[in-house]
């Protein structure tokens, strides 16, 4: 399945309330190849969101250029699918009806869809609970729900800004053993922008590092531990010290964050 997504020299300015310009991400250039799982990690305000926005065509009038199996692409794209950290299910469907709501919109017929569905309400591990409201889900069974209809339309790239963000550390690490799971049977080309350092190492062939805004890639580190990977790896030292080579990339730019939003406080 092709599915390489090419990012070269993308800058992005916005207006800022007060009519000056702010430079949120600076020639910003990375290849995510076929079937590679890689992270984009930076400090708040580093522009990852905006790079995830752009990519999955929400985000238009910027430097540069996206590329889909080399071809350029603007505004949304099939090949494309995007998972959010915010809660994103629809609370007046079930959970076999949210993911089957991109095949419903694509015309597939009722017991085709349902079909299809229910393979993914099973990939996610939601199997049990596919008759069930979000109302009645817990957060991370929200997110596999959301998870699972992304996958339905089979994207051959998958964007995921944050998707755990809200859930809490234990669940982040088991939720994050699914992911693992999903992609070792899809093997889908997949960015992960996250502000989680373990999650990052957990998950990914390769990290990308940005710099504080502008945001540009500081260093690109490859993970070098062994495949299946699984949360039992967080506790050998060799993932400890990626974690802690990573946080020494990361901490001078976080620290002028912090010294940013302390300054507009004051």
């Amino acid at each position: 399945m092709a599915g390489t997504l090419q990012v070269n020299r993308l800058s992005k300015s916005y207006k800022s309330e007060d009519g000056s310009a702010v430079q949120a991400l600076d020639d910003v250039s990375l290849t995510v190849s076929e079937g590679e799982f890689v992270a984009i990690i930076g400090p708040s305000g580093c522009g990852k969101s905006t790079l995830f926005n752009i990519i999955g065509g929400l985000v238009g009038d910027y430097e540069g250029e996206v590329l889909v199996d080399g071809k350029p692409v603007a505004g949304n794209h099939r090949d494309i699918g995007m998972v959010f950290q915010e809660e994103s299910t629809f609370p007046w469907r079930t959970t076999i009806e949210n993911v089957a709501f991109p095949l419903e919109v694509a015309g597939m017929g009722k017991a085709e869809r349902q079909e299809q569905a229910m393979k993914f309400v099973r990939l996610v591990g939601l199997e049990g609970f596919e008759n069930r409201y979000p109302a009645e889900l817990s957060g991370g069974m929200k997110q596999r729900t959301a998870i699972a209809r992304t996958l339905a339309f089979n994207p051959k790239i998958m964007l995921m800004d944050e998707p755990f963000g809200a859930l809490d550390e234990q669940t982040r690490m088991l939720l994050g053993d699914k992911i693992l799971q999903i992609w070792r049977e899809l093997r889908q080309t997949t960015l992960l922008i996250t502000h989680n350092i373990t999650e990052a190492v957990q998950l990914s062939d390769r990290v990308l590092v940005m710099s504080f805004r502008p945001g540009r890639v500081k260093e690109v580190m490859e993970i070098d531990l062994p495949r299946p990977r699984t949360s039992e790896i967080i506790s050998t030292d060799q993932f400890g010290r990626y974690v802690g080579a990573i946080w020494q990339l990361l901490r001078e730019e976080a620290s002028l964050g912090m010294v940013e939003s302390e300054s507009a406080v004051g």
